[in-house]
């Protein structure tokens, strides 16, 4: 679909919700910042808003595809996570499910910066981790206790085509010497059913309102393994701390926070397990953000080379628990080189 097409289809759907009356239009502004999803600032006459419609295509040099009716799974984690935490997600006010569209409220970036800007500026906030480590445990927790959520996110083939084949599978490709280790995390991730899980905790889907942090961009949400979100999150870090060398410290602090604040609400599987494939998964996701279908664009080829170092080596040797694995990261330097 075309740019105009799309917006086109966008002024359609907002007038069939009843957000633009007849003779009314609605200025569309792209948002940036994602792969995966159309993304517009709707200046209606009365309020802003913001319309989402999800791409067959996903907007990354590879070919990759994913089903579009991952809207519909956005749409319904959104519900979820509203009754669980209100006020820590978007406010969704319309959808249509048969065009793959809808309407969340917008949240001005003056109030609401986003957490990934935050620390690329040297800002790491060790409180707003904890907040965050807080609301994604209180969310696994809550969907874990959920007789209904393994039905309503029942979603293996739109987290695989999503997660697992472009982070894991793909990448393993990249590191044949390493495939089995990648094809075991692959069958391990996909066949633990035990929360509901966003899948896509990045510090850029996560805004730092007046009031905590929000959560965005929930496409990947699945009943799973709820160790991929807090994987993929401290690993969001600790790549920041290759790119900030002298911000270290404070993010594996972040890192550590994080993980402390979320492990407060496991209640559905010994800590012990949990930590255990958060480790056994996060070099992986570390390698698959350098050499992977949608690698980081803010590392330099030396920084790369480093992550891909101490990726490596933590996937051949994982560390037993998560403070041990920050430890290893953080004497990264000490490392034998051409690994």
């Amino acid at each position: 679909m075309n740019s105009s097409d799309s917006r086109t289809g966008v002024h359609e759907f907002l007038r069939r919700q009843g957000l633009l009356r007849a003779g009314e239009y609605a200025e569309l502004t792209p948002l940036t910042g994602g792969v995966s999803s159309d993304l517009w600032k709707a200046d209606l006459p009365t309020r802003t808003v913001c319309v989402k419609r999800a791409l067959a295509q996903l907007e990354v040099a590879h070919e990759w595809l994913a089903p579009v009716s991952r809207n519909q799974v956005e749409y319904d984690w959104l519900r979820f996570a509203a009754q669980v935490c209100p006020g820590h997600v978007p406010r969704v006010i319309a959808h249509d499910a048969e065009v793959g569209l809808f309407a969340m409220e917008f949240l001005p970036p003056e109030r609401y910066p986003v957490w990934k800007a935050e620390l690329l500026g040297g800002n790491v906030d060790v409180t707003a981790a904890r907040a965050v480590g807080d609301l994604v445990g209180r969310l696994h927790s809550a969907s874990a206790a959920d007789s209904r959520s393994a039905l309503r996110f029942d979603t293996d083939d739109n987290f695989d085509a999503l997660r697992i084949e472009p982070f894991l599978r793909f990448t393993g490709e990249t590191h044949s010497d390493l495939r089995e280790r990648f094809t075991e995390l692959a069958r391990t991730t996909t066949s633990t059913h035990l929360a509901v899980v966003h899948g896509d905790v990045s510090p850029k889907n996560i805004l730092l309102g007046p009031d905590g942090p929000v959560l965005l961009d929930a496409e990947c949400a699945w009943f799973g393994d709820p160790a991929f979100d807090v994987a993929f999150c401290l690993n969001h870090l600790l790549i920041k701390s290759v790119k900030l060398p002298r911000h270290a410290a404070d993010l594996r602090a972040a890192a550590q926070t994080l993980a402390e604040a979320h492990a407060r609400h496991i209640d559905w599987e010994s800590p012990t397990a949990f930590g255990k494939r958060v480790t056994a998964l996060l070099p992986a996701l570390a390698l698959a953000r350098i050499d992977g279908m949608s690698p980081v664009e803010y590392l330099d080829t030396a920084q790369r080379r480093e992550v891909r170092k101490v990726g490596r080596a933590l996937l051949a040797d994982p560390a037993p628990a998560v403070d041990q694995l920050l430890d290893r990261w953080a004497m990264a330097g000490s490392l034998p080189s051409g690994t």
